[in-house]
């Protein structure tokens, strides 16, 4: 469990289509990419963080 198939996102996207139409899957799919890179960049600064204080003790 976890790992998705190929079906199964060929399966979600469609869906996707749907629901949101083919005008606001693009502006979905950068808010996504947005949100990922941020998280990416906060979890980064988090482990450097981490680094001095491990060192220290």
């Amino acid at each position: 469990m976890g790992r998705l198939g190929l079906g199964e996102l060929i399966l979600i996207l469609a869906i996707a289509l749907v629901v949101f139409g083919p005008a606001k899957l693009p502006e979905i799919g950068r808010a996504v990419g947005k949100g990922l890179r941020e998280f990416k960049n906060a979890t980064k600064g988090l482990d450097s963080a981490d680094e001095p204080s491990a060192k220290s003790d």
